[in-house]
Parts: structure tokens; sequence; C-alpha cells
């Protein structure tokens, strides 16, 4: 063989394994991604959804193979979201709600995200565990199914109805009551409902038995009371009591406490007791993270909750009897979430940043907690993330969902005791999914200029030489947590696909967890001075940015930014306030206006229809005023991508429009991508497509010149 033809071969070898390790946009979203895991109550069987390529389904499994099987067969990318998944208790019939947008604020018309003429609906439905054809229940949401599998309630224009599981009759209005009536609650033996009555400013929980007696209030008060919960036996309910609104306003600009109890009331004659006072602390205050107070009654009369009293989201338990001291179930400084009882009610099952490595802060795994001892179990651990756990109705598994690095999420089985995990529905990843291209983020701690202390993510394609662009990702929410992996939100699971897409482009990316989210305490999650009050979580974007400066493999000119909704916001933030930073930057749906009537959280300082105002109105008004990027115009120079739907529920469509407005006005170089008829996370899978493609298109054109 010759030197030339050699060198030929050896050049063609080498642009094939470069072409190999690209791939698309498409390609790297192609996962499908599994939501709703549920089990049945008395039996082994669960269901989950799987968003393969915007085309949503019902897929089912049982004991002792789970073998997955697809139970509904949808086939198109039309935006009509399944939410709402429940199993009977016999494990006969899968309900589900079909259409509207469970995420959003306002609003509960159902979006038409494909504009279809002839429209959308939302619709409560039913299917057998064993196959058929689905059946409208009504035009609702909020559904439970009775514990006798026959009947199911839900809520429907104020009121709540029932209807039979199977469809063989309309359904019907359960009883007439004032206010607006929901969170239907079966008793034990399905023979009582236990529901919440909202009436503007408080609110009752009521025991509805038949229609010869009335309903039945619970110690009402003028406070607002929430999330019932029945005793075991039905004798009693539990709730969420707090205390009254109203009285003299409270400065807008100082945080304050925002109290609760645990009551307990007889389900026959309405006296209840307060269990449990939550301390009159910050740090007392209602849960904000998933679930809330994750309000539970457990076997061994004990209730079960979360709190931040301690200063991180812990489990705890108290006596439903007489309260007395809470005992702390999960000692270890994580956050619990995915909280959930086992059949029997003496264990939890719960996903936390919990592990002996040092990066599980920035992890999920499982961890098996008695309700009455401080005894939690590590059930699964390593580099892994496991989210989403269920219990089977056996009691003899849990199921759940798993995740890696390179990994997308599959839903997953395991024994009670941690062992046998095995992966479902390995088939469904496509062939051409890029796993073995992702990069491992690693793990970075950088310093504020106030002394916090941030965890990113840094994503970086290994080999890199030379000075590269750098990408800065900001998260929305903002209570949410990006993780060494892939995300347990479809959303942020859709931007690890983005950040790791980018990476095979040359980027280094830096995935930010600024304060204000969840993960690493109250304090962290409750910033002073945050959002409208003072923005002080932007500097831990600007501390970000001047981190990626300091790299020797990046370009310190060639900087990015991008995020959507909070993370939007920081963006414009970053462009408004650091243009010498941050040379360009994609802003999806965010907000850019903090003053009222622009955002809704301004109506906590808003005067309305009250003699007496906020005490610091003005200086409020101007704090939010000076923590919007509007009332930066003047200082932002660099180029801008606009992305929003303009049928948002989260982020008025009016907070891009108005942007446009001053960034013509100023001259200020930007493009704009809208997306009619979607919602704040886009429904259609297209849509999200066309958005990551032009994000990151756009972020070539002025990071990479040559890309123009």
């Amino acid at each position: 063989m010759s030197k030339k033809i050699f060198l030929l071969i050896l050049t063609f070898a080498l642009n094939l394994s470069v072409f190999a390790q690209n791939f698309s946009i498409e390609q790297i979203k192609g996962y499908p991604f599994p939501t709703e895991l549920m089990s049945s109550a008395k039996t082994p069987r669960i269901a989950w959804v799987f968003n393969e390529r915007g085309v949503r389904n019902i897929y089912v499994a049982e004991s002792p193979n789970f073998s997955p099987r697809k139970l509904t067969d949808y086939r198109n990318d039309d935006g009509q979201d399944l939410t709402e998944l429940e199993v009977s208790a016999d494990g006969k019939y899968v309900i589900f709600v079909r259409g509207g947008e469970a995420h959003a604020n306002w609003l509960d018309v159902p979006p038409i995200p494909d504009s279809m003429p002839t429209g959308a609906k939302m619709q409560l439905m039913s299917i057998a565990f064993a196959g058929g054809e689905p059946k409208v229940l009504a035009e609702a949401n909020g559904a439970k199914i009775s514990p006798k599998s026959d009947v199911v309630a839900f809520e429907k224009d104020s009121a709540i109805f029932t209807v039979p599981i199977d469809a063989s009759s309309p359904a019907k209005k359960l009883f007439s009551a004032r206010g607006i009536n929901g969170s239907p609650e079966w008793s034990p033996d399905g023979a009582r409902l236990a529901f919440v009555s909202r009436r503007n400013e408080h609110s009752f929980v009521g025991v509805y038995s038949n229609q010869s007696s009335p309903i039945l209030w619970l110690q009402p008060s003028v406070g607002r009371d929430l999330s019932p919960r029945w005793s075991p036996d039905g004798t009693r309910v539990a709730y969420i009591h707090r205390p009254a609104v109203g009285g003299e306003p409270e400065p807008a600009l100082e945080p304050s406490v925002s109290p609760w109890a645990i009551w307990t009331a007889d389900a026959t004659t309405g006296e209840g007791k307060r269990i449990w006072q939550s301390p009159n602390t910050l740090r007392g205050s209602v849960p904000t993270t998933l679930g809330g107070t994750n309000l539970l009654w457990a076997a061994n009369n004990r209730l079960v909750f979360l709190s931040n009293m301690d200063g991180q989201g812990r489990l705890y338990s108290v006596n439903a009897d007489n309260g007395g001291e809470p005992l702390l179930l999960t000692p270890g400084n994580y956050l619990a979430e995915f909280i959930r009882l086992s059949p029997n009610g003496k264990y939890l099952i719960v996903s936390g940043n919990a592990g002996n490595d040092k990066l599980d802060i920035d992890r999920r795994h499982l961890i098996k907690v008695p309700v009455d001892k401080q005894a939690p179990e590590m059930l699964t651990t390593g580099e892994g993330l496991e989210w989403d756990p269920t219990f089977t109705g056996d009691g003899n598994s849990i199921a759940f969902i798993s995740a890696t690095v390179q990994n997308p999420p599959l839903p997953a089985i395991i024994s009670v005791d941690g062992k046998n995990k095995r992966l479902l529905a390995e088939n469904l990843i496509p062939k051409d999914f890029p796993t073995s291209q992702l990069v491992t983020p690693k793990q970075v701690i950088i310093t504020a200029p106030d002394g916090v202390k941030v965890h990113c993510q840094l994503f970086e394609k290994e080999g890199l030489s030379g000075k590269n662009p750098a990408v800065i990702y900001a998260h929305g929410g903002p209570p949410r947590q990006m993780l060494l992996g892939w995300n347990y939100s479809d959303y942020y699971s859709n931007s690890y696909a983005v950040n790791q897409y980018l990476a095979s482009q040359g980027y280094v990316v830096l995935v930010v967890n600024y304060r204000l989210g969840i993960g690493y305490g109250y304090e962290f999650h409750n910033p002073l001075k945050a959002g409208w009050r003072g923005a002080s979580e932007y500097q831990d974007i600007e501390a970000a940015g001047k981190y990626l400066q300091k790299l020797s493999q990046v370009d310190a000119k060639k900087i990015g930014i991008y995020g959507g909704s909070y993370g939007g916001f920081l963006t414009a933030m970053a462009l408004a306030k650091n243009s010498d930073i941050f040379a360009a930057g994609v802003d999806l749906h965010g907000v850019h206006d903090w003053t009222p009537p622009r955002t809704f959280a301004n109506l906590l300082f808003t005067p309305r229809d009250r003699y007496e105002v906020t005490p610091d109105l003005q200086l409020a008004i101007e704090t939010a005023w000076e923590s919007s990027p509007v009332s930066m115009i003047k200082t932002w120079k660099s180029p801008v991508l606009l992305i929003h739907g303009d049928d948002d529920r989260n982020v008025r469509f009016s907070q891009t429009v108005d942007l446009v407005s001053r960034l013509e006005k100023a001259g200020i170089y930007h493009e704009e991508l809208v997306i009619p008829d979607d919602v704040h996370g886009f429904l259609l899978y297209r849509n999200w497509v066309k958005a990551d493609n032009a994000t990151f298109k756009f972020l070539d054109k002025y990071l990479k010149p040559q890309a123009k």
C-alpha cells in the first residue's frame, strides 16, 4: 500500500470517527419520557404514561414478570397530555385525564396547541387494564376512584360528581354546597367522601355521607382548611389548618411567617382538635417543595408530614391522638420528595438527594423510611438517579423511574429489600439514540460575591483544545434542581438533552443551580431580597459567567446564556446588566417586568379594594421595577432570541410583547420565535424541536462567527 493511499484511508477513518460523535437534536430528544407512574392499592399492577416524540400513551405491567404492554393507541403528536393516572384498587381499571394543561397557573380552558379548528377537550376517561377502547366519563379532572373500584368522584363546575368507572351510566352531581368544592377523598370503606369547600378567604373540610344526611363540616372556623386524610379505620379525618387571612397589611419586602397546623376531627360529630402546630419561624412556614406538607395518615396511629423547621425538607410523624414532640424520620441533610406510603401503612418510600457520595446532593436515590422510628434505609445508591417510587399493592415490590448520566429515564422494578432491580421497556429507546456519546457532567461549586456556595454542572466534550464558546443554562421554577444526570421533569429532561447537544458541538456548558432552588436547605431556597424583592439570585449567574471567563478552554468573549421561564428572566437580566460578559442569549417565555399588574405575584402588595395598603408599597413597587430587566434597557447591548408560546398560562405572553417594543426602540438586535396556540412547557414535541434547534442556531450565530 502506498503512503498516499494510507494517508487517505487514515483521513477517511478520522473523519468517520468525528462524524460518529455528532448527533442531531432530533436524536437526543428521541427518548420516551415516563410520567404518572401509579400502582393499584391491592394488586401488583402498575401503569404509567410514555411520551414518545409527542405521542402519549399509557403502558401497564403486572407481577411476576412486569412485562410492559401498551394500553392505549394514540398515534399523533397532537399536544393532548395524559395526566392524573390512577389504577383501581382491584387492578381492573385505569383512569386518566386526556387534554388540558396540568401545570398551568390559570385558565381551565383546554389549550389547542395543534391549532385544529375542531378545538380540544379535557376528558376524564377510563380503560380496562386488560385492554379495549377508552371510555369518556366526563369533561372534568380532579378524580379519585372509590376503594370499592366501582365509582369515580371528580371535580366539575365547583361541585363534586360521581360516575361509574365503566361508564355504564352518566355522571351525576353528588351534592349541592356553597363554595368551590373539590379535593375529594374517599373513606376507607368507600361509603363517605371528605372534600374541601373553598369560600374566598376561608375554606372548610366537609364529609358527605348520603342524600338524607346534612354535610358534616369539620370544626369550621374563619381559617383555611385543606388536605383531608382519613384514618385507616374511617372514624376520623386529619387535615391542614391555616389561620385566617386579613389583618393589618405586612411589609411586602420583608419575609413573613406562614404558619400551619395539623388537626383531626371526628368523622361523625365534626368535633376537632389541634394535634401539632408549626413553629412560629420562617423555617416552620408551609413547605413549598413537591407535595407541600405531604400529610399522610399511616399505621400505628402516626400522622406523617414534611417540614423545613430544622432547615431542610424532612419528614416527621406525630401521634394522631395527642400529638406531642414530632419524631424526625429522615435525619440526613437531604430533601425528601415523591413520598409514598406502603400498603400496610408502616413504611414510606422517598426519593431524596441522599447518599454517601458527596455528589449525591445533586442526584436522587430511594430511601425506605419507617413511620414510627428513626431508621431510614438507603435502597439505591451509586451514580444513577431514581425518583417517583410507588409500592405495588401486594407490598412485595417498588416501582420507580430510573436514569443515569447517559441512559434516559425508564420505569424500573425493585424488591422491597432493594434487590433485583430491573428496567422496563428498554426496547423503546430508539436505536439511533446517542447513549455512548453523552458526556458526564462534573459537579462544580462556585462562590457568589456574598459568600453563598452555588452548585453547578459542567458539560464538556473530551479532547477540547484551544479557546471554545461557552453557555450558561439557568433553570426555571425557581424551586427546581438540575441534577448530575437526566431530570425527573420532562421540561428539564429536555434541557439536559439540549445541554448534551451543545457539549457535543464544542460548547462548554455550565448549568447553575442558583439560590431559590431546592435541595440545599431552607435558606438557599428562601433567600433574602430575591426575585422582585431585589433579584439577589442574579449574582449567582454573574459569578458563573466570571467563572467561565477564567477557564483556559473558554473564549472569554464568546459566552452566552439561555433559559426558560424564570431562567428566561435571568437570561434577560444577564444581557441587560452584563452584556460585557454575555455575548448573546436565548430567552424562552421569561418574566421581564415584575411591577403590577404585569405579574400575578405582585398582587401581594397591590392595594385593590382596601383603605389600608402595605406600609412599604411604593418602595416595593420601585424595588420590583429595579429588579426587572426592562428597567435596564439602556445597558442592554447583546443580541437575544425571544421564544414564547402565545397561549402561555404561566408567564403572560404580554411580557415578551412589551420587551420586544422596548428592544426595538433602543435599537437592540433581537429575533423572535412565536409559537401560536402552544403553552408554557410546549405540549407539541415538534415545537420543542423547533425551539431547541433555533436556540442552537442563534447561539452558533453569535458565539461561533464562522457559522453566520
